[in-house]
């Protein structure tokens, strides 16, 4: 039997002038929500690429809900099994 879960996920981010912030939110299959943050900084040397900014405060607010889901699925693992979990990514 195969079982089929979708996540929605949504991603903003804000200019002002070299700075870039983006926000993530992913909506799990039961309507929990996570929400994740991240920046990035262009420094003044660099030519502006608006691209590049995204792309790098996105990963970082990416990264940021990874290890929301990982605690979430480590305390969920905890609590079945009455112990700690191995946790190889934090």
């Amino acid at each position: 039997m195969q079982t089929l879960v979708g996540w929605h996920i949504e991603m903003e981010f804000r200019e002002d002038g070299d700075r870039t912030r983006a926000a993530a939110m992913v909506r799990l299959g039961d309507g929990t929500e996570y929400r994740g943050h991240g920046n990035a900084n262009r420094h003044r040397s660099d030519q502006p690429q608006l691209m590049v900014g995204e792309e790098i405060a996105g990963a970082r607010a990416l990264m940021d809900l990874a290890s929301q889901l990982l605690q979430k699925a480590h305390e969920e693992i905890d609590d079945a099994a009455g112990r700690p979990s191995h946790q190889l990514l934090r």
